[in-house]
């Protein structure tokens, strides 16, 4: 009897050891994959969390909409640019609350503080930091929703995934966050100057509302409130919002950026293209649900004689007869203007009563409190070309090693 008892105890440590040896193989994979990964973050190949852009040009933004402050760090911007914090908040004044009745009255000066990086108003080409502290955030106005998942909101998404949220304005989630994101990407802009790059950034239409482009001023964009390249359409529509603020509601709009000056052969053909960097860039805005380059979705209903831009001498220089590609072909910069078009929901707080769910899995009814924006698109005006210019920065750098006929320019010794 006891030999055949152990028989069995024999065969059952020997059915058992292929099971441990299974789950020991299965931890070590796991234990290799977790330290590999660590690895690559902490050489910076990979970065966590999502809140670092860019690969040579790159920013790490900060902060919440009710915490001390927000900010970024820009890492890899080349020496010697003249940078100063008027410079900056000039930029940040385009983005600020209070503007209008259009904007939140959230009252937040957004003043920019250079904590390192410049020195004697020049960048040293070490990281620069940028702070901006928040001075009028009003907690209490969200105790009554913290337990609720606003509708078009990040709430339920965000706790579903962190298991933890910050109630207060939205937390990491808020538009607030954008405002470290204009301060990095004055400074692209002020680089890109150099070269000659220019945006002109505007809102193209609000709701149904659409600019005439035949009645385009540059210089209405800063004279009205919604910053729209038309006076009568800017008027039209502000009577629209007015509308809709004493409806307790909100508008969608489009934002629109051209740029001009920019070189020809900046990005790469396959997975960093261009464009899919951009759409990457304007996508990473909260409340931007569509975007376009050039024609965008008009391009599907038109025919490739239609869509095609032909090329011709002019000056001794390649130049395109019309720019349907919107200065981008291949996922490369083709030397004409580059054009986007970004499209912003309507601001999902509104006054009205909305049904929802809280996290105990109940159906409840909620009027959201606050100070919020009847429209997102002319205060993202700003954010866009910011953006825009951080893509750009960061491929032209990239582009400095794509020949090397570039490198011995650079190493040149004459």
């Amino acid at each position: 009897m006891s030999s055949k008892n152990g028989q069995i105890k024999e065969f059952n440590r020997i059915r058992v050891l292929p099971l441990v040896l299974f789950y020991f193989a299965l931890l070590y994979g796991i234990l290799k994959t977790v330290f590999y990964v660590l690895s690559l973050v902490n050489k910076g190949e990979i970065t966590m969390a999502g809140s670092t852009f860019g690969t040579l040009f790159k920013i790490s933004t900060w902060g919440e909409s009710h915490g001390e402050g927000i900010g970024v760090v820009v890492d890899g911007c080349p020496a010697g640019i003249p940078i100063d914090e008027d410079y900056i908040q000039s930029f940040l004044d385009r983005r600020k609350p209070g503007q209008s009745e259009f904007t939140t009255m959230r009252n937040e000066a957004d003043k920019v503080k250079i904590m390192s990086g410049v020195f004697e108003r020049k960048t040293t080409g070490t990281p620069i930091s940028l702070q901006i502290l928040n001075t009028s955030q009003i907690s209490k106005d969200y105790s009554n929703i913290m337990d609720v998942y606003r509708p078009g909101h990040a709430d339920f998404g965000f706790e579903s995934k962190f298991g933890i949220r910050d109630y207060r304005g939205g937390g990491r989630s808020s538009g607030r966050e954008t405002a470290a994101r204009v301060a990095a990407g004055a400074i692209a802009i002020k680089m890109l100057s150099y070269l000659g790059v220019e945006f002109t950034t505007y809102v193209k239409s609000v709701g149904e509302i659409e600019i005439d482009y035949s009645k385009f001023d540059k210089d209405e964009i800063m004279r009205n409130k919604l910053y729209m390249p038309d006076k009568e359409a800017a008027e039209k529509a502000g009577r629209y919002l007015e509308s809709l603020i004493e409806a307790k509601d909100s508008s969608g709009a489009v934002v629109e950026l051209k740029c001009t000056g920019l070189p020809v052969g900046l990005g790469e053909p396959v997975f960093e293209k261009l464009d899919a960097r951009l759409a990457e860039a304007i996508f990473s805005i909260g409340a931007v649900k569509g975007f376009e380059i050039g024609d965008g979705f008009k391009a599907a209903a038109s025919k490739g004689s239609e869509n095609n831009d032909p090329f011709r001498i002019k000056d001794g220089k390649v130049v395109k007869e019309t720019n349907h590609s919107g200065g981008i072909l291949g996922g490369i910069s083709d030397g004409g203007d580059l054009v986007l078009r970004a499209a912003f929901k309507p601001t999902p707080s509104i006054y009205q009563k909305q049904h929802t769910v809280n996290n105990k899995g109940e159906e409840v009814d909620i009027e959201i409190k606050g100070r919020h924006d009847p429209i997102v698109a002319p205060r993202a005006v700003v954010v866009v070309e910011a953006m825009t210019a951080l893509v750009i920065a960061d491929l032209l750098l990239q582009n400095c090693t794509s020949k090397m006929d570039n490198v011995l320019k650079i190493y040149s010794c004459n």
